[in-house]
């Protein structure tokens, strides 16, 4: 690749590597700080508010965003609006996480006056640890930068860099502190694309009266209908306990034509095959796609420790979800 050399090339690549420094700064302070914000956030019983103003608001959206899909509920209060009615929308279990780069934002000061008469933790992303707001915050985060990237030193580009970095790294330690998993995160994005590859197997099988099953000595007869009634191109075959025996497929129904002249006066238990391929329910829907494709079936037989089956995954159910 051929890096650019003129004017505007050469701005933009100070830009990013000043945006960069100022991240890496803050690596530098990741103290007890950090430590106490995170006690702050994982004690709070109800909602985390985090209030900026300007470019700062904008960071601070995308901040309330990420804690809320990594399983700290959070909103983002605007300021302006807060000061004006919204702070209604604070409970007294809510915490505040106010975001400024100077830290004496008038409607952002007044915010923290209303967090002490309400008795609500204020923690404070700041870029200036002598502010008023750095002050009188609970827990104070310095996100202070030595310069903006802009080249005329005016558009907030390092600071915001600077903050919104920092509250990923609030929001990525407090996930693991509260134990948030994969699954959690499938539940809070059940319509995006990240949350559709980690459905599990047991959100998508069919299962119940929807799952073809039939017994050892059913008749071949209503082997075909059941396996017809269902429309999965086969059957499970299953004990009187749901323990799985066996499996018949449209592959076993043309094998069984082709060498038996009367298939219709076999049972089940004569026609299906012993060894069904089979799959937890708790397994990734993306796992049992690839093995489908690896062994070459179009179904598999979800089954509990004990080999009962619970369902069917067909692969038309995985394609369906869009996710691959």
């Amino acid at each position: 690749m051929t890096v650019l050399a003129n004017a505007p090339a050469s701005t933009a690549i100070r830009v990013l590597e000043a945006e960069a420094a100022a991240i890496r700064a803050l690596a530098g302070r990741i103290d007890q700080r950090f430590e106490r914000v995170l006690d702050v956030l994982a004690s709070c019983a109800g909602k985390i508010a985090v209030t900026g103003m300007g470019k700062s608001g904008i960071i601070c959206k995308k901040i309330a965003a990420t804690l809320s899909s990594t399983g700290s509920p959070a909103i983002f209060l605007h300021a302006a609006e807060a000061v004006h009615g919204d702070l209604g929308l604070l409970g007294p279990n809510d915490v505040v996480l106010a975001v400024s780069k100077s830290g004496e934002t008038q409607e952002i000061l007044q915010i923290l006056d209303v967090s002490k008469r309400l008795r609500l933790p204020l923690i404070a992303l700041a870029g200036d640890p002598g502010s008023t707001l750095a002050l009188h915050s609970d827990v104070f985060l310095d996100v202070s930068v030595t310069e903006e990237a802009c080249p005329l030193g005016l558009a907030p580009t390092t600071s915001t860099a600077a903050a919104l970095a920092m509250g990923d790294a609030l929001a990525m330690a407090l996930m693991e502190r509260k134990g948030f998993r994969r699954e959690d995160f499938a539940s809070v994005h059940p319509a995006g694309a990240i949350g559709k590859k980690l459905l599990k197997v047991e959100d998508l099988m069919h299962r119940g009266e929807s799952m073809p099953q039939v017994r050892t000595l059913t008749p071949m007869a209503d082997v075909i209908y059941e396996m017809s009634r269902k429309g999965l191109g086969m059957t499970t075959v299953v004990e009187e306990d749901g323990t799985l025996i066996g499996l018949i497929s449209d592959g076993d129904l043309r094998r069984l034509l082709q060498r038996s002249g009367e298939p219709l006066k076999m049972s089940a238990g004569q026609a299906m095959t012993n060894a069904p391929k089979t799959i937890p329910p708790g397994e990734l829907a993306t796992a049992a796609l690839a093995r489908m494709e690896q062994l070459r079936i179009t179904s598999l037989v979800v089954v509990d420790p004990d080999r009962r089956a619970l369902g069917v995954l067909h692969i038309h159910d995985l394609w369906r979800t869009q996710m691959f």
